[in-house]
C-alpha cells in the first residue's frame, strides 16, 4: 500500500503524452463501434446531460489530467467550466489545447463523435469553440485536503465531474471515500456529481511512471458514495474486452456513476 507522499512522488514522473497515447489513441479510442470503451464513456456523459437536469453556472472537473473529452457534453449546459489537476504538466497540456496552440493533442475525433451521438447536426468546430470559451480556469487541486482548492469555491459548483482521478490518487478505499467527501465540499447542496473510473485496476503506466490504483468493484463505488454523503442516482459498468487489454494497465472495466448531494435540511 502506498502512502499519499509516495503517490505524489510517483506522479512526479507522470508523462501526459504517454498517458494520452496509451488511452486516447487506437485501439482504445476507436469510434468505429459503440462496443469500444471511449465511445461508451462519451455516450454515458451525452445521455446524462441530454436530460437537461444537470445545468447551471459552474461545473468543476476534478483531476482533469491532460484530457478534455469528459467536458464535451457538459459545455452546452454551463456558463463556466473549471478544470483542475494536481500536476502542473497536466495543467500546461490543458492550457495548450484551450489556447489552440500548435502541437496540442488532437481531440477533434472525440468532438466529432460527440456531435454525432448528440444528434443535433452541430458542426464540431462550434462545440470546440464553445468549450474553449467556457473553460475559463485551470486550477491546481489536492483532493486529500478538506478544501481541495485551498479555499472554498465561491459560489459552490452546480455540478462536479471527475474521470479516473480519485481511485488513482488514493492509497486505499478509506482515502478514496475521504477524497470523495472533500471534493463534495466544492458542490452546492442538491448539486450533481458524475464520476468515471476504473474497476479492478491496480496500476497504470504513463511513460516511466507506474502508478498504483485502488482496485474497486461496483459495490465499493456504491458504498463510497453513500459514506461520502451522496445519493446514488445511476451506476453503469463496462467490461474491458481482451482486445483493449494492451498492457498499459490491468483494468477489468469502467464505471459511470451519477450521484447527487442532498439538499440541506
Amino acid at each position: 500500500m502506498s502512502s499519499p507522499a509516495e503517490l505524489r512522488e510517483g506522479y512526479e514522473h507522470f508523462d501526459p503524452r504517454a498517458y494520452l497515447r496509451n488511452n486516447y489513441l487506437p485501439p482504445r479510442a476507436d469510434f468505429s463501434s459503440e462496443e469500444f470503451v471511449v465511445p461508451w464513456k462519451l455516450r454515458c456523459l451525452a445521455e446524462t446531460f441530454a436530460s437537461g437536469e444537470i445545468r447551471g453556472r459552474t461545473l468543476i472537473d476534478v483531476g482533469s489530467g491532460p484530457t478534455i473529452y469528459q467536458l464535451l457534453s457538459a459545455c452546452d449546459h454551463f456558463e463556466e467550466i473549471v478544470a483542475t489537476d494536481y500536476l502542473a504538466v497536466n495543467r500546461e497540456e490543458l492550457g495548450r489545447w484551450a489556447r489552440g496552440e500548435p502541437g496540442a493533442f488532437d481531440w477533434s475525433p472525440f468532438i466529432q463523435h460527440v456531435c454525432k451521438i448528440e444528434g443535433r447536426g452541430e458542426p464540431w468546430q462550434d462545440k470546440e469553440r464553445r468549450l474553449r470559451q467556457r473553460l475559463r480556469r485551470i486550477l491546481p487541486i489536492d483532493v486529500h485536503r478538506p478544501e481541495p482548492l485551498g479555499a472554498p469555491l465561491r459560489p459552490p459548483a452546480d455540478a462536479l465531474l471527475s474521470a479516473f482521478c480519485l481511485e488513482a490518487v488514493s492509497p486505499d478505499r478509506a482515502a478514496f471515500v475521504r477524497a470523495l467527501a472533500h471534493v463534495g465540499n466544492l458542490l452546492r447542496p442538491g448539486g450533481h456529481a458524475l464520476l468515471l473510473g476504473a474497476l479492478g485496476e491496480s496500476f497504470y503506466l504513463a511513460g516511466p511512471a507506474r502508478l498504483p490504483v485502488v482496485p474497486l468493484q461496483e459495490s465499493d463505488v456504491r458504498e463510497a458514495l453513500a459514506a461520502a454523503g451522496f445519493a446514488l442516482r445511476e451506476l453503469r459498468s463496462y467490461a474491458m474486452p481482451p482486445a483493449l487489454r494492451t498492457g498499459v494497465d490491468d483494468v477489468d472495466g469502467v464505471f459511470f456513476a451519477h450521484a447527487q448531494k442532498p439538499l440541506e435540511a
